[in-house]
């Protein structure tokens, strides 16, 4: 599904939808290359964060400046000293859950769940079909959330705030149902291996389906102050370039690599939790700018929308079906046979004090986060911990090409370049 290009027909500062920024610094350009040395201005060193809100997080940007123009960027990481990899290797896989919605906190349910399927794939095992669609659900509404807030706080970096009050005041709804459903609102622990900590409650997929009903009535409305917006393309267009080839190298993933024209998405392309049945398209750009990564997300929350309108028609299907493998060496016995049944209490005793054991080996499995692949490798020792967790943050690998696009930039637009990232530090940290 390719983007079709918004051309707005007016001289409009960034309209160079070759890939080449219009707008240079007052006495900076081809009528005076000699510039800097001319008047015996020398190269500036600027601290861009990291506290500073429009770096998203604590990221810090060391800026070699020309007078206005970046001449280099270089990225400093690791603020945070999370260590997330390392916890992982001392805790049960089951206890690694809550670890996962502190990567990227944006989209913790999706975080879950990609956890919870590389340990079923060490395992050997397959979730039910009512947990898959589930599954489907948690991830998809992730990834609208996660889209939300970038959309939101790029378009305040930018300076629009209504489009954040509306995307917000979506947001909440969706955390209204991630409430309902786990009972948190950031931090939700939703999976366990083999299943999910709980099925949907009363009232869950009649919210939703209001939600889906009425959600698209706002994507439009800020299709409609963005999209044609001269201000919006002026600082958008032909600013950030990246091309195919440049993505490809620099393995971005996401919206990121979608936005330069490569069409990949790991739901249709290495497809899991049976998305090759749902009916859906993959939104890809042309020019590889900020402007094309803000189509690709707005387009992709339609398409989330669609998704999520087919698996509760699938849901209504599954009513009463299990939510968890029938195996009691994965997942907890009920607990009223675990006080009444002598087999059911050595099992939950087992599991609560030893945790689950996957056969030695190892595992890698990746699902399309709304940053772009998110990956787990696990290898297995045959104990209930890891002997390792390594972590494929899209945040982190998308956070490479930063340097490249903000070459030759105005340091207004490293702002703006930055955001259309869309980068969550959690999951940046090393």
């Amino acid at each position: 599904m390719t983007l079709r290009t918004v051309e707005m027909g007016l001289a409009t500062p960034g309209l160079d939808r070759e890939g080449r920024p219009t707008r240079l610094p007052l006495g900076v350009g081809e009528a005076s290359p000699g510039y800097a040395e001319d008047f015996g201005a020398e190269h500036m060193l600027v601290n861009l964060g990291p506290q500073h809100p429009a770096t998203h997080g604590v990221l810090r940007l060391v800026l070699e400046l020309e007078g206005e123009v970046v001449k280099r960027c270089i990225p400093h990481v690791g603020y945070l000293h999370s260590g997330f990899e390392k916890l992982g290797e001392y805790r049960h896989y089951n206890q690694i859950i809550p670890l996962t919605d502190r990567t990227d906190y944006l989209s913790p349910m999706a975080n879950n769940v990609c956890l919870a399927m590389a340990v079923e794939k060490l395992m050997g095992i397959e979730c039910t079909e009512r947990c898959q669609v589930l599954r489907v659900i948690a991830c998809e509404l992730s990834r609208i959330i996660s889209h939300l807030v970038w959309l939101g706080t790029t378009g305040i970096d930018l300076g629009a705030y209504t489009p954040f009050l509306w995307s917000f005041q979506e947001r909440e709804r969706v955390y209204n149902l991630q409430e309902m459903w786990t009972g948190a609102r950031l931090t939700t622990s939703l999976t366990r291996v083999g299943g999910l900590m709980a099925d949907i409650p009363d009232g869950f997929e009649e919210g939703l389906r209001e939600f889906t009903r009425t959600f698209p009535d706002t994507l439009r409305e800020v299709d409609t102050i963005f999209t044609r917006n001269a201000i919006w393309i002026g600082r958008t267009q032909g600013v950030g370039v990246l091309t195919a080839e440049e993505a490809t190298n620099y393995s971005l993933s996401g919206p990121m690599l979608r936005a330069s024209g490569v069409d990949y998405d790991v739901r249709k392309d290495r497809p899991y939790l049976g998305y090759q049945t749902y009916d859906f398209d993959v939104p890809v750009g042309e020019h590889g700018d900020i402007y094309d990564r803000y189509r690709v997300r707005l387009e992709e929350m339609f398409q989330s929308n669609r998704i999520l309108e087919q698996a509760l028609d699938r849901l209504a299907r599954l009513r009463g079906a299990p939510i968890n493998v029938d195996d009691p060496r994965v997942i907890l016995p009920p607990k009223s046979r675990a006080m009444s049944d002598m087999e059911a209490m050595i099992y939950h005793f087992k599991q609560v004090m030893e945790g689950v054991k996957p056969p030695a080996g190892e595992a890698y499995l990746g699902i399309e986060n709304p940053k772009g692949e998110l990956g787990y490798y696990l290898v297995s020792d045959g104990t209930a911990k890891p002997v390792r967790w390594r972590i494929r943050p899209p945040s982190f690998i998308n956070l490479a090409s930063l340097p490249k696009m903000c070459e030759g930039a105005l340091l207004s637009d490293v702002i703006a370049i930055n955001a259309s990232v869309d980068i969550v530090m959690g999951e940046v940290d090393r």
